[in-house]
């Protein structure tokens, strides 16, 4: 696999983007000296490598973002805040399924608020190496945290941004999501092919190749016979969107969410389509700007690894 981005290019890209997005996490207090909550509610003995397990927003205005998703997706929260950070755990019919941190942005600064994807792992400084073997760059050291475990926030070598965690109470089991949770994952790339195979390497993905009904690459991201994620390329209009990773939270209707969430005020940043599965898909923003998905999704759909 051959990458369309220069070294040169690519290290300067990456700079601009540890400005607009990886200072954002640099710099909140779950990179400092805060302890962030464990994972499941309970206590696991199980382990996923490479399945998406955790995601973190990091917003301005906590509770502005609190009241837009209690009244998008019925999330209730949980007040964690202290002295060193202000954080919020949301929940859904009482299982834990997102972390909120505050995070003052000045008006002057261009960085977008945005939600951290973590993905699993057993070793967090394998990773590390693993990832900078292939041209990925650290944007958070690793680091332990007493409750949840060890973790760290990387960028891939196009610039997306994303987390990895080693769980101290082991990791969330594989089901259907149910509406109002997250159902999937998405990392645009300039170059799809480039960035899967880089995933690929480091967290020993199963990476299958699918026809994009644009003509655009599209690849899916698989582990224990299991769909994780999926990697695409950026459109050809958006050259001044930077590669990242975005999350769909299930809903019943995705055209009834996006207006739910202009009601709440929010933006919609892609208005809702048919996905490749047959149920549509749509691209939100919260009111700070953070993007988020919504994805409608049928019990006959499937989430195991494609054949």
């Amino acid at each position: 696999m051959n990458s369309s981005i220069s070294r040169t290019g690519t290290l300067a890209f990456r700079a601009a983007l540890g400005l607009a997005v990886g200072s954002l996490f640099a710099e909140t207090a779950l990179a400092q000296r805060f302890d962030p909550p464990p994972l499941p509610s309970e206590s696991s003995s199980e382990h996923h490598p490479g399945k998406v397990v955790w995601v973190e927003l990091v917003t301005p205005d906590l509770a502005a973002a609190e009241r837009f998703y209690s009244g998008l997706f019925g999330w209730t929260f949980r007040d964690l805040s202290n002295a060193r950070a202000s954080y919020a755990v949301a929940s859904l019919d009482g299982e834990a399924i997102a972390g909120l941190v505050e995070h003052a942005l000045p008006a002057d600064e261009r960085r977008q608020p945005a939600w951290l994807t973590f993905i699993a792992v057993r070793d967090v400084d394998a990773t590390e190496r693993a990832a900078l073997a292939q041209g990925g760059a650290v944007v958070v050291q690793p680091r332990t945290y007493p409750s949840r475990g060890r973790q760290a926030v990387f960028s891939d070598p196009q610039g997306a941004v994303f987390a990895v965690l080693a769980s101290r109470t082991g990791d969330p089991p594989d089901y259907l999501a149910p509406p109002g949770a997250w159902i999937w994952s998405t990392v645009l790339a300039r170059d799809a092919d480039t960035d899967a195979g880089f995933y690929q390497k480091v967290f020993g993905y199963d990476v299958f190749d699918l026809e994009g009904e644009d003509g655009r690459e599209h690849a899916i991201l698989s582990t224990d016979n299991y769909a994780r994620a999926g990697v695409n390329t950026l459109p050809a209009d958006s050259a001044r969107r930077h590669p990242h990773w975005i999350n769909f939270v299930r809903v019943p209707d995705a055209t009834a969410a996006a207006d739910k969430a202009v009601a709440l005020g929010g933006r919609v940043l892609v208005a809702p389509r048919v996905d490749r599965h047959g149920g549509k898909l749509a691209v939100l923003a919260d009111p700070s700007g953070a993007p988020i998905g919504v994805m409608e999704w049928t019990l006959s759909d499937s989430k195991e690894e494609p054949k």
